[in-house]
Protein backbone atom coordinates (compact mmCIF):
# COMPACT_ATOMS: atom_id res chain seq x y z
CA UNK A 1 0.00 0.00 0.00
CA UNK A 2 1.32 4.01 -0.76
CA UNK A 3 2.99 4.99 2.12
CA UNK A 4 2.23 8.70 1.73
CA UNK A 5 4.03 10.30 3.91
CA UNK A 6 6.98 8.66 3.51
CA UNK A 7 6.90 9.00 -0.35
CA UNK A 8 6.49 13.09 0.44
CA UNK A 9 9.62 12.64 2.95
CA UNK A 10 11.51 10.86 0.70
CA UNK A 11 10.90 13.58 -1.69
CA UNK A 12 12.03 16.10 0.59
CA UNK A 13 15.20 14.65 1.03
CA UNK A 14 16.61 15.21 -2.33
CA UNK A 15 15.70 18.98 -1.85
CA UNK A 16 16.77 19.58 1.66
CA UNK A 17 19.25 16.59 2.11
CA UNK A 18 17.62 16.33 5.63
CA UNK A 19 17.44 12.56 6.46
CA UNK A 20 13.57 11.07 5.56
CA UNK A 21 12.72 9.88 8.63
CA UNK A 22 13.23 13.15 10.53
CA UNK A 23 11.19 14.92 7.66
CA UNK A 24 8.03 12.37 7.69
CA UNK A 25 7.85 12.35 11.65
CA UNK A 26 7.35 16.50 10.84
CA UNK A 27 4.33 15.95 8.11
CA UNK A 28 0.79 16.99 9.26
CA UNK A 29 -2.81 16.34 8.72
CA UNK A 30 -4.41 19.47 8.38
CA UNK A 31 -7.43 20.18 10.38
CA UNK A 32 -9.48 21.71 7.16
CA UNK A 33 -9.83 19.29 4.25
CA UNK A 34 -9.65 22.18 2.13
CA UNK A 35 -6.15 22.79 3.46
CA UNK A 36 -4.43 19.27 1.62
CA UNK A 37 -4.19 16.04 2.61
CA UNK A 38 -0.90 16.80 4.20
CA UNK A 39 0.98 19.75 5.59
CA UNK A 40 5.12 20.05 6.03
CA UNK A 41 5.64 23.02 7.97
CA UNK A 42 8.59 24.15 7.19
CA UNK A 43 9.38 25.90 10.05
CA UNK A 44 10.79 23.10 11.81
CA UNK A 45 13.25 23.31 8.95
CA UNK A 46 14.34 27.00 9.41
CA UNK A 47 16.90 26.66 12.03
CA UNK A 48 19.20 24.26 10.16
CA UNK A 49 18.76 25.77 7.18
CA UNK A 50 19.17 29.26 8.02
CA UNK A 51 16.11 30.07 5.67
CA UNK A 52 12.36 31.95 6.71
CA UNK A 53 10.05 29.27 6.57
CA UNK A 54 8.29 30.56 3.33
CA UNK A 55 11.34 30.85 1.27
CA UNK A 56 12.11 27.19 2.17
CA UNK A 57 8.53 26.68 1.26
CA UNK A 58 8.81 28.09 -2.08
CA UNK A 59 12.69 26.07 -2.84
CA UNK A 60 10.86 23.04 -2.24
CA UNK A 61 8.01 23.23 -4.60
CA UNK A 62 10.82 24.56 -7.01
CA UNK A 63 12.70 21.68 -6.86
CA UNK A 64 10.55 18.84 -5.50
CA UNK A 65 10.29 15.68 -8.04
CA UNK A 66 6.58 13.56 -7.23
CA UNK A 67 5.05 10.92 -8.68
CA UNK A 68 1.76 12.75 -10.50
CA UNK A 69 -0.08 9.24 -9.99
CA UNK A 70 0.54 9.65 -6.37
CA UNK A 71 0.77 13.35 -5.86
CA UNK A 72 -1.47 16.10 -7.60
CA UNK A 73 -0.73 19.35 -6.21
CA UNK A 74 1.50 21.11 -3.75
CA UNK A 75 0.53 24.42 -2.84
CA UNK A 76 2.05 27.15 -0.35
CA UNK A 77 0.24 28.97 2.55
CA UNK A 78 2.66 30.38 4.57
CA UNK A 79 5.44 28.39 5.73
CA UNK A 80 3.19 25.53 5.16
CA UNK A 81 3.76 23.14 2.17
CA UNK A 82 -0.20 22.34 1.78
CA UNK A 83 0.08 18.18 -0.17
CA UNK A 84 -2.50 16.97 -2.09
CA UNK A 85 -2.52 13.87 -3.14
CA UNK A 86 -4.10 11.59 -6.21
CA UNK A 87 -7.62 10.66 -5.09
CA UNK A 88 -7.60 7.95 -7.76
CA UNK A 89 -4.40 6.32 -6.55
CA UNK A 90 -5.92 6.76 -2.71
CA UNK A 91 -8.74 4.77 -4.00
CA UNK A 92 -7.10 2.13 -5.94
CA UNK A 93 -4.67 2.16 -2.12
CA UNK A 94 -6.77 1.35 -0.19
CA UNK A 95 -9.75 -0.77 -1.88
CA UNK A 96 -6.65 -3.29 -3.17
CA UNK A 97 -5.24 -3.28 0.21
CA UNK A 98 -8.48 -4.30 2.11
CA UNK A 99 -9.28 -6.50 -1.09
CA UNK A 100 -6.01 -8.41 -0.43
CA UNK A 101 -5.77 -8.57 3.12
CA UNK A 102 -9.47 -8.90 4.06
CA UNK A 103 -10.04 -9.29 7.58
CA UNK A 104 -6.19 -9.18 7.95
CA UNK A 105 -6.02 -5.31 6.35
CA UNK A 106 -4.13 -3.20 9.02
CA UNK A 107 -2.23 -5.93 10.68
CA UNK A 108 1.49 -5.58 10.45
CA UNK A 109 4.87 -7.42 10.94
CA UNK A 110 6.59 -4.50 13.01
CA UNK A 111 6.44 -6.95 15.96
CA UNK A 112 7.69 -10.06 14.69
CA UNK A 113 9.91 -12.09 16.73
CA UNK A 114 9.38 -9.64 19.61
CA UNK A 115 7.58 -10.25 22.73
CA UNK A 116 5.61 -8.08 24.70
CA UNK A 117 4.46 -9.27 28.72
CA UNK A 118 1.53 -6.96 29.46
CA UNK A 119 0.37 -6.95 33.30
CA UNK A 120 -3.28 -5.56 33.64
CA UNK A 121 -6.57 -6.17 35.75
CA UNK A 122 -5.05 -7.89 38.89
CA UNK A 123 -7.93 -7.77 41.35
CA UNK A 124 -7.00 -8.26 45.19
CA UNK A 125 -8.29 -11.98 46.14
CA UNK A 126 -11.08 -11.28 49.10
CA UNK A 127 -11.92 -8.28 47.96
CA UNK A 128 -14.97 -7.21 45.44
CA UNK A 129 -13.97 -7.33 41.65
CA UNK A 130 -15.65 -3.27 41.73
CA UNK A 131 -15.72 -0.78 38.62
CA UNK A 132 -12.13 -0.01 39.62
CA UNK A 133 -10.97 -3.08 38.23
CA UNK A 134 -12.24 -2.41 35.00
CA UNK A 135 -10.04 0.30 33.40
CA UNK A 136 -6.98 -2.28 34.20
CA UNK A 137 -8.93 -4.99 32.58
CA UNK A 138 -10.18 -3.32 29.39
CA UNK A 139 -7.59 -1.25 28.84
CA UNK A 140 -4.88 -3.99 29.12
CA UNK A 141 -6.69 -6.18 26.89
CA UNK A 142 -7.57 -4.11 24.18
CA UNK A 143 -3.64 -3.68 24.24
CA UNK A 144 -3.09 -7.12 23.95
CA UNK A 145 -4.93 -7.52 21.33
CA UNK A 146 -3.50 -4.89 19.11
CA UNK A 147 -0.02 -5.53 19.76
CA UNK A 148 -0.78 -9.75 18.26
CA UNK A 149 -2.23 -7.58 15.61
CA UNK A 150 0.74 -5.76 14.74
CA UNK A 151 2.58 -9.32 14.62
CA UNK A 152 4.06 -9.02 18.50
CA UNK A 153 4.32 -12.13 20.17
CA UNK A 154 1.74 -10.96 23.12
CA UNK A 155 1.78 -12.63 27.05
CA UNK A 156 -0.87 -11.49 28.87
CA UNK A 157 -0.40 -11.96 32.67
CA UNK A 158 -3.12 -11.69 35.94
CA UNK A 159 -1.02 -10.65 38.64
CA UNK A 160 -3.84 -11.29 40.94
CA UNK A 161 -3.19 -9.42 44.36
CA UNK A 162 -2.93 -12.44 46.67
CA UNK A 163 -0.21 -11.66 49.03
CA UNK A 164 0.14 -8.89 51.89
CA UNK A 165 -0.40 -7.39 54.87
CA UNK A 166 -3.96 -6.82 53.56
CA UNK A 167 -3.87 -11.45 54.08
CA UNK A 168 -3.10 -10.64 57.48
CA UNK A 169 -5.88 -8.90 58.52
CA UNK A 170 -8.45 -11.06 56.46
CA UNK A 171 -7.19 -14.08 58.84
CA UNK A 172 -7.02 -11.92 62.00
CA UNK A 173 -10.53 -11.27 61.32
CA UNK A 174 -11.89 -14.73 60.49
CA UNK A 175 -10.02 -16.04 63.37
CA UNK A 176 -12.34 -13.74 65.57
CA UNK A 177 -15.63 -13.93 63.56
CA UNK A 178 -15.66 -15.98 61.17
CA UNK A 179 -18.35 -17.98 62.29
CA UNK A 180 -20.17 -15.25 61.97
CA UNK A 181 -20.16 -15.05 58.41
CA UNK A 182 -21.65 -17.43 55.44
CA UNK A 183 -17.86 -17.44 53.65
CA UNK A 184 -19.12 -20.59 51.57
CA UNK A 185 -22.63 -19.64 49.84
CA UNK A 186 -20.98 -15.43 49.52
CA UNK A 187 -17.36 -15.76 49.85
CA UNK A 188 -16.68 -12.25 48.46
CA UNK A 189 -19.58 -10.25 50.35
CA UNK A 190 -18.48 -11.77 53.49
CA UNK A 191 -14.46 -11.39 53.82
CA UNK A 192 -15.42 -8.10 52.47
CA UNK A 193 -17.30 -7.16 55.47
CA UNK A 194 -14.94 -9.18 57.40
CA UNK A 195 -12.18 -6.63 55.91
CA UNK A 196 -14.02 -4.00 56.63
CA UNK A 197 -14.44 -5.04 60.32
CA UNK A 198 -10.87 -5.78 61.26
CA UNK A 199 -9.78 -2.18 59.80
CA UNK A 200 -11.46 -0.75 61.79
CA UNK A 201 -10.49 -2.61 64.83
CA UNK A 202 -7.28 -1.90 63.75
CA UNK A 203 -7.54 1.94 63.59
CA UNK A 204 -9.17 1.80 67.03
CA UNK A 205 -6.39 -0.37 68.50
CA UNK A 206 -2.20 -0.50 66.95
CA UNK A 207 -2.01 -4.18 69.06
CA UNK A 208 -4.59 -5.77 66.57
CA UNK A 209 -2.61 -4.18 63.63
CA UNK A 210 0.44 -5.55 64.85
CA UNK A 211 -0.99 -8.91 65.15
CA UNK A 212 -2.37 -8.62 61.60
CA UNK A 213 1.44 -8.17 60.30
CA UNK A 214 2.32 -10.75 62.44
CA UNK A 215 -0.51 -13.17 60.39
CA UNK A 216 1.06 -12.32 57.36
CA UNK A 217 4.86 -13.23 58.52
CA UNK A 218 3.44 -16.33 59.51
CA UNK A 219 1.88 -16.78 56.22
CA UNK A 220 5.36 -16.20 54.70
CA UNK A 221 7.26 -18.78 56.59
CA UNK A 222 4.78 -21.27 55.51
CA UNK A 223 2.34 -21.75 58.61
CA UNK A 224 -0.31 -24.53 58.39
CA UNK A 225 -3.18 -22.64 59.50
CA UNK A 226 -2.61 -19.48 57.64
CA UNK A 227 -1.43 -21.27 54.25
CA UNK A 228 -4.95 -23.02 55.08
CA UNK A 229 -7.18 -20.03 55.00
CA UNK A 230 -4.79 -18.12 52.08
CA UNK A 231 -5.67 -21.10 50.13
CA UNK A 232 -9.50 -21.39 50.70
CA UNK A 233 -9.79 -17.52 50.14
CA UNK A 234 -7.50 -17.61 46.62
CA UNK A 235 -9.51 -20.56 45.75
CA UNK A 236 -13.01 -19.05 46.49
CA UNK A 237 -12.18 -15.44 45.22
CA UNK A 238 -11.07 -16.79 42.09
CA UNK A 239 -14.05 -18.81 41.11
CA UNK A 240 -16.24 -14.84 41.88
CA UNK A 241 -13.60 -13.36 39.53
CA UNK A 242 -14.07 -15.52 36.42
CA UNK A 243 -17.73 -15.37 36.42
CA UNK A 244 -17.00 -11.35 35.69
CA UNK A 245 -14.08 -12.52 33.28
CA UNK A 246 -16.34 -14.44 31.51
CA UNK A 247 -18.96 -11.30 31.19
CA UNK A 248 -16.29 -9.28 29.66
CA UNK A 249 -14.48 -11.73 27.80
CA UNK A 250 -11.20 -11.08 28.87
CA UNK A 251 -8.68 -13.95 28.55
CA UNK A 252 -5.28 -14.67 30.17
CA UNK A 253 -2.09 -16.69 29.64
CA UNK A 254 -0.77 -16.60 33.46
CA UNK A 255 -2.29 -16.05 36.48
CA UNK A 256 0.65 -16.30 38.14
CA UNK A 257 -0.17 -13.64 41.47
CA UNK A 258 2.67 -12.53 43.88
CA UNK A 259 2.14 -15.26 46.07
CA UNK A 260 3.83 -17.30 43.28
CA UNK A 261 6.99 -15.14 43.57
CA UNK A 262 7.35 -16.13 47.66
CA UNK A 263 9.94 -18.67 46.72
CA UNK A 264 11.47 -16.62 44.42
CA UNK A 265 12.32 -13.39 46.63
CA UNK A 266 15.61 -14.78 48.14
CA UNK A 267 17.23 -14.10 44.97
CA UNK A 268 16.21 -10.55 44.60
CA UNK A 269 17.43 -9.71 48.27
CA UNK A 270 20.92 -11.60 47.61
CA UNK A 271 21.21 -9.76 44.10
CA UNK A 272 20.33 -7.03 46.13
CA UNK A 273 22.25 -6.84 49.48
CA UNK A 274 25.38 -8.01 46.95
CA UNK A 275 25.47 -4.25 45.43
CA UNK A 276 25.96 -2.91 48.68
CA UNK A 277 22.71 -0.37 48.67
CA UNK A 278 20.30 -2.52 50.44
CA UNK A 279 20.77 -0.65 53.64
CA UNK A 280 18.56 -0.84 57.41
CA UNK A 281 16.37 2.10 57.85
CA UNK A 282 14.42 1.82 61.06
CA UNK A 283 14.63 -1.51 61.58
CA UNK A 284 13.79 -2.20 57.68
CA UNK A 285 15.92 -2.56 54.37
CA UNK A 286 15.51 -0.36 51.59
CA UNK A 287 17.26 0.62 48.16
CA UNK A 288 17.72 4.71 48.55
CA UNK A 289 16.99 6.64 45.57
CA UNK A 290 18.31 9.82 46.15
CA UNK A 291 20.09 10.54 43.18
CA UNK A 292 17.16 10.06 41.44
CA UNK A 293 15.01 12.33 43.23
CA UNK A 294 12.87 9.54 44.47
CA UNK A 295 11.81 8.07 47.39
CA UNK A 296 13.44 5.20 49.37
CA UNK A 297 12.31 1.22 47.85
CA UNK A 298 10.91 -0.28 51.18
CA UNK A 299 12.21 -4.23 50.67
CA UNK A 300 12.03 -5.83 53.66
CA UNK A 301 9.50 -4.65 56.57
CA UNK A 302 11.00 -4.21 59.84
CA UNK A 303 9.45 -7.54 60.73
CA UNK A 304 11.18 -9.26 58.04
CA UNK A 305 8.31 -9.67 55.69
CA UNK A 306 9.12 -8.55 52.08
CA UNK A 307 6.38 -5.97 50.24
CA UNK A 308 5.05 -5.48 47.09
CA UNK A 309 7.88 -4.31 45.46
CA UNK A 310 9.94 -6.93 46.21
CA UNK A 311 7.79 -9.66 44.68
CA UNK A 312 7.29 -6.96 41.47
CA UNK A 313 11.34 -7.39 41.33
CA UNK A 314 11.70 -11.29 41.81
CA UNK A 315 8.61 -10.93 38.90
CA UNK A 316 10.10 -8.85 36.74
CA UNK A 317 13.33 -11.76 37.13
CA UNK A 318 11.39 -14.40 36.39
CA UNK A 319 9.53 -12.68 33.11
CA UNK A 320 12.67 -11.75 31.77
CA UNK A 321 14.35 -15.49 31.52
CA UNK A 322 10.81 -16.85 30.91
CA UNK A 323 9.60 -14.49 28.08
CA UNK A 324 12.39 -12.72 27.14
CA UNK A 325 10.42 -9.58 26.60
CA UNK A 326 11.10 -6.71 24.78
CA UNK A 327 8.70 -4.54 26.36
CA UNK A 328 6.92 -5.61 29.98
CA UNK A 329 4.07 -3.40 30.07
CA UNK A 330 2.05 -2.43 33.35
CA UNK A 331 -1.32 -1.21 33.51
CA UNK A 332 -2.17 -0.07 36.56
CA UNK A 333 -3.76 3.26 38.26
CA UNK A 334 -1.67 6.20 38.46
CA UNK A 335 -1.69 5.92 41.90
CA UNK A 336 1.03 3.36 41.88
CA UNK A 337 3.47 5.54 39.58
CA UNK A 338 6.04 6.06 41.78
CA UNK A 339 5.77 2.98 43.16
CA UNK A 340 6.72 1.90 39.76
CA UNK A 341 9.17 4.47 39.27
CA UNK A 342 11.21 2.85 42.37
CA UNK A 343 10.97 -0.87 40.97
CA UNK A 344 12.24 0.08 37.45
CA UNK A 345 14.77 2.04 39.26
CA UNK A 346 15.82 -0.96 41.53
CA UNK A 347 15.70 -3.59 38.90
CA UNK A 348 18.91 -2.33 37.16
CA UNK A 349 20.41 -3.47 40.53
CA UNK A 350 19.15 -6.94 39.49
CA UNK A 351 22.20 -7.73 37.22
CA UNK A 352 19.59 -7.89 34.24
CA UNK A 353 20.54 -7.06 30.19
CA UNK A 354 19.52 -3.21 29.95
CA UNK A 355 17.45 -4.21 27.42
CA UNK A 356 15.09 -5.62 29.83
CA UNK A 357 15.31 -2.82 32.47
CA UNK A 358 15.08 -0.24 29.86
CA UNK A 359 12.09 -1.66 28.63
CA UNK A 360 10.08 -1.66 31.63
CA UNK A 361 7.04 0.41 31.05
CA UNK A 362 4.16 2.13 33.46
CA UNK A 363 0.86 2.49 31.21
CA UNK A 364 -1.37 4.52 34.35
CA UNK A 365 -5.26 5.52 33.65
CA UNK A 366 -7.14 7.81 35.98
CA UNK A 367 -9.59 6.78 38.88
CA UNK A 368 -13.08 6.12 38.34
CA UNK A 369 -15.27 7.85 41.57
CA UNK A 370 -18.64 7.94 42.32
CA UNK A 371 -20.26 10.97 42.76
CA UNK A 372 -20.05 10.52 46.27
CA UNK A 373 -16.02 10.58 46.00
CA UNK A 374 -13.44 8.13 45.89
CA UNK A 375 -14.11 4.31 46.53
CA UNK A 376 -12.60 2.53 49.23
CA UNK A 377 -12.82 -0.93 50.17
CA UNK A 378 -11.65 -0.60 53.75
CA UNK A 379 -14.69 1.76 53.83
CA UNK A 380 -16.81 -0.35 52.21
CA UNK A 381 -18.13 1.92 49.40
CA UNK A 382 -17.63 0.26 46.26
CA UNK A 383 -19.61 -0.44 43.33
CA UNK A 384 -18.88 -4.01 42.17
CA UNK A 385 -18.34 -4.51 38.38
CA UNK A 386 -20.75 -7.58 38.21
CA UNK A 387 -23.27 -5.47 39.86
CA UNK A 388 -22.63 -2.44 36.65
CA UNK A 389 -22.35 -5.22 33.85
CA UNK A 390 -26.34 -6.68 35.38
CA UNK A 391 -27.21 -3.47 35.48
CA UNK A 392 -26.51 -2.55 31.81
CA UNK A 393 -28.09 -5.75 30.63
CA UNK A 394 -31.11 -4.71 32.36
CA UNK A 395 -30.99 -1.30 30.86
CA UNK A 396 -30.33 -2.76 27.38
CA UNK A 397 -33.27 -4.85 27.43
CA UNK A 398 -36.17 -2.36 28.37
CA UNK A 399 -34.84 -0.79 25.17
CA UNK A 400 -35.03 -4.14 23.44
CA UNK A 401 -38.56 -4.63 24.69
CA UNK A 402 -39.79 -0.70 23.78
CA UNK A 403 -38.20 -1.03 20.56
CA UNK A 404 -38.86 -4.60 19.54
CA UNK A 405 -40.81 -6.57 21.66
CA UNK A 406 -40.79 -9.79 19.40
CA UNK A 407 -37.07 -10.14 19.18
CA UNK A 408 -35.94 -13.93 20.24
CA UNK A 409 -32.88 -14.64 22.57
CA UNK A 410 -34.12 -11.21 24.10
CA UNK A 411 -32.36 -12.05 27.64
CA UNK A 412 -28.97 -13.03 25.23
CA UNK A 413 -29.00 -10.02 22.98
CA UNK A 414 -29.19 -7.44 26.06
CA UNK A 415 -26.15 -9.19 27.82
CA UNK A 416 -23.91 -8.64 24.89
CA UNK A 417 -25.26 -5.24 23.96
CA UNK A 418 -25.08 -4.06 27.49
CA UNK A 419 -21.52 -5.35 28.39
CA UNK A 420 -20.35 -3.93 25.12
CA UNK A 421 -21.10 -0.72 26.00
CA UNK A 422 -19.57 -0.20 29.15
CA UNK A 423 -16.69 -2.06 27.58
CA UNK A 424 -16.39 0.78 24.49
CA UNK A 425 -17.70 3.61 26.79
CA UNK A 426 -14.48 2.95 29.15
CA UNK A 427 -11.91 2.33 25.80
CA UNK A 428 -13.31 5.48 24.79
CA UNK A 429 -11.78 8.15 27.36
CA UNK A 430 -8.67 9.36 27.46
CA UNK A 431 -7.20 6.39 29.77
CA UNK A 432 -5.20 9.08 32.13
CA UNK A 433 -8.54 11.07 32.89
CA UNK A 434 -10.12 10.65 35.94
CA UNK A 435 -14.10 9.27 35.43
CA UNK A 436 -16.82 10.89 37.90
CA UNK A 437 -18.61 7.04 37.62
CA UNK A 438 -22.72 7.91 36.47
CA UNK A 439 -25.33 5.63 35.54
CA UNK A 440 -26.85 7.57 33.27
CA UNK A 441 -23.24 8.63 31.43
CA UNK A 442 -21.91 5.53 31.15
CA UNK A 443 -25.36 3.52 29.79
CA UNK A 444 -26.24 6.20 27.47
CA UNK A 445 -26.66 4.50 24.04
CA UNK A 446 -26.97 7.46 22.24
CA UNK A 447 -24.35 9.20 20.82
CA UNK A 448 -20.22 8.47 20.61
CA UNK A 449 -20.76 5.08 21.63
CA UNK A 450 -19.95 1.12 21.30
CA UNK A 451 -24.36 0.40 19.80
CA UNK A 452 -23.52 3.71 17.39
CA UNK A 453 -20.55 1.72 16.00
CA UNK A 454 -22.46 -1.49 15.97
CA UNK A 455 -25.55 0.49 14.09
CA UNK A 456 -23.13 1.75 11.47
CA UNK A 457 -21.63 -1.74 11.29
CA UNK A 458 -25.10 -3.72 10.78
CA UNK A 459 -26.33 -0.64 8.18
CA UNK A 460 -23.50 -1.72 6.19
CA UNK A 461 -24.74 -4.87 6.40
CA UNK A 462 -27.95 -4.40 5.61
CA UNK A 463 -26.96 -3.06 2.04
CA UNK A 464 -24.14 -5.41 1.05
CA UNK A 465 -26.93 -8.41 1.79
CA UNK A 466 -29.30 -6.17 -1.31
CA UNK A 467 -26.59 -6.82 -4.03
CA UNK A 468 -24.04 -8.93 -5.52
CA UNK A 469 -20.50 -7.50 -4.32
CA UNK A 470 -18.35 -6.47 -7.59
CA UNK A 471 -15.05 -7.93 -8.21
CA UNK A 472 -12.30 -5.36 -7.27
CA UNK A 473 -11.29 -5.23 -11.16
CA UNK A 474 -14.68 -4.57 -12.04
CA UNK A 475 -15.06 -0.87 -9.85
CA UNK A 476 -14.41 2.39 -11.65
CA UNK A 477 -12.76 4.56 -8.53
CA UNK A 478 -13.76 7.43 -10.70
CA UNK A 479 -17.04 7.29 -9.63
CA UNK A 480 -15.56 7.71 -5.76
CA UNK A 481 -14.36 10.96 -6.45
CA UNK A 482 -17.25 13.34 -4.88
CA UNK A 483 -16.20 14.67 -0.71
CA UNK A 484 -18.29 12.65 1.37
CA UNK A 485 -16.14 9.45 -0.74
CA UNK A 486 -12.90 10.91 -0.90
CA UNK A 487 -13.34 11.79 3.34
CA UNK A 488 -14.29 8.18 3.73
CA UNK A 489 -11.68 6.37 1.60
CA UNK A 490 -8.71 8.59 3.72
CA UNK A 491 -10.30 7.30 7.06
CA UNK A 492 -10.20 4.18 6.06
CA UNK A 493 -6.01 4.73 4.65
CA UNK A 494 -5.48 6.34 8.36
CA UNK A 495 -6.24 2.61 9.86
CA UNK A 496 -3.59 1.32 9.63
CA UNK A 497 -1.45 4.38 10.93
CA UNK A 498 -3.97 4.54 13.77
CA UNK A 499 -2.59 1.47 15.22
CA UNK A 500 0.66 2.09 14.92
CA UNK A 501 0.02 5.23 16.91
CA UNK A 502 -2.25 3.23 19.31
CA UNK A 503 0.62 0.84 20.55
CA UNK A 504 3.09 3.77 20.49
CA UNK A 505 1.17 5.50 23.03
CA UNK A 506 -0.65 2.34 24.87
CA UNK A 507 -3.37 4.90 24.45
CA UNK A 508 -6.43 2.59 23.27
CA UNK A 509 -8.74 5.80 23.11
CA UNK A 510 -7.24 6.45 19.88
CA UNK A 511 -8.63 3.36 17.81
CA UNK A 512 -11.76 3.71 19.83
CA UNK A 513 -12.49 7.11 18.72
CA UNK A 514 -11.17 5.95 14.89
CA UNK A 515 -14.11 3.74 15.20
CA UNK A 516 -16.36 6.85 15.93
CA UNK A 517 -15.18 9.00 13.21
CA UNK A 518 -15.41 6.19 10.43
CA UNK A 519 -18.73 5.71 11.57
CA UNK A 520 -19.55 9.43 11.41
CA UNK A 521 -17.88 9.23 7.75
CA UNK A 522 -19.53 6.35 6.41
CA UNK A 523 -23.17 7.84 8.03
CA UNK A 524 -22.41 11.14 6.04
CA UNK A 525 -21.54 9.06 2.93
CA UNK A 526 -24.85 7.00 3.34
CA UNK A 527 -27.02 10.11 3.83
CA UNK A 528 -25.62 12.08 0.69
CA UNK A 529 -25.27 9.20 -1.75
CA UNK A 530 -27.30 6.14 -2.75
CA UNK A 531 -25.92 3.21 -3.27
CA UNK A 532 -28.57 0.47 -3.99
CA UNK A 533 -30.25 1.77 -7.68
CA UNK A 534 -27.79 3.81 -9.22
CA UNK A 535 -26.18 2.82 -12.10
CA UNK A 536 -23.81 -0.32 -12.74
CA UNK A 537 -20.90 1.43 -12.17
CA UNK A 538 -21.78 3.70 -9.86
CA UNK A 539 -23.23 1.14 -7.34
CA UNK A 540 -20.83 -1.23 -7.95
CA UNK A 541 -18.53 0.96 -6.51
CA UNK A 542 -20.21 2.64 -3.99
CA UNK A 543 -21.39 -0.81 -2.55
CA UNK A 544 -17.12 -1.58 -2.57
CA UNK A 545 -16.54 1.36 -0.57
CA UNK A 546 -19.06 0.32 1.82
CA UNK A 547 -17.83 -3.17 2.05
CA UNK A 548 -14.34 -2.09 2.80
CA UNK A 549 -16.13 0.22 5.73
CA UNK A 550 -17.46 -2.96 6.86
CA UNK A 551 -15.03 -4.98 7.23
CA UNK A 552 -12.55 -2.39 9.10
CA UNK A 553 -15.65 -1.51 11.79
CA UNK A 554 -15.26 -5.14 12.04
CA UNK A 555 -12.03 -5.56 12.35
CA UNK A 556 -11.54 -2.29 14.70
CA UNK A 557 -14.57 -3.72 16.91
CA UNK A 558 -12.61 -7.02 17.20
CA UNK A 559 -9.50 -5.56 17.84
CA UNK A 560 -10.89 -2.87 20.52
CA UNK A 561 -12.94 -5.47 22.73
CA UNK A 562 -12.07 -8.01 24.18
CA UNK A 563 -12.33 -11.52 22.60
CA UNK A 564 -15.36 -13.14 23.73
CA UNK A 565 -17.54 -10.23 24.14
CA UNK A 566 -16.39 -8.75 21.01
CA UNK A 567 -17.22 -11.74 18.82
CA UNK A 568 -20.91 -12.05 20.35
CA UNK A 569 -21.62 -7.77 19.91
CA UNK A 570 -20.85 -8.36 16.38
CA UNK A 571 -22.48 -11.35 16.07
CA UNK A 572 -25.18 -10.43 17.43
CA UNK A 573 -25.81 -7.07 16.04
CA UNK A 574 -27.07 -7.93 12.90
CA UNK A 575 -30.46 -9.07 14.79
CA UNK A 576 -31.44 -6.17 17.08
CA UNK A 577 -29.17 -2.87 16.90
CA UNK A 578 -31.18 -1.43 13.89
CA UNK A 579 -34.16 -1.55 16.38
CA UNK A 580 -32.18 0.45 20.04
Amino acid sequence: MTDYKKKIAEAIEKVTNIDSKILESFIEIPPDANLGDYAFPCFKLAKELKKAPPIIAQEIKDNIVVDSEIIDKIDIVGGYLNIYINKKNLANTVLREIEEKNENYGSQTIGNGQTIVIDYSSPNIAKPFHIGHLRSTVIGGALYNIYNFLGYNTVGINHIGDYGTQFGKLIEGYKRWGNEYDIKNNPIDELTKIYVRINELCKEDESVLEECRNNFKKLEDGDEYCTKLWNEFRSLSLEEFKKVYDMLGSKFDSYNGEAFYSDKMGEVIEKLDSTGKLVESEGAKVIKLDEQNIAPCLIIKSNGSTTYATRDLAAILYRARTYDYSKAIYVTSYEQSLHFKQVFEVAKLLGLDKKYTDNLIHVPFGMIHLTTGKMSTREGNVVKLEDLLNEAVSRAKEIIEKKNPDLENKDDVAKKVGVGAIIFNDLSNNRIKDEIFDWNQVLNFNGETGPYIQYMYVRTKSILEKAMLPQIDEIDTDKLSDNESIQLLKKLYEFVQTLRDTADKNEPSILARYLIDLSSCFSTFYNEHRIIGEEKNVQDARLYLTYACNLVLKTGARITWDKHARKNVIKCCNIHIKHI
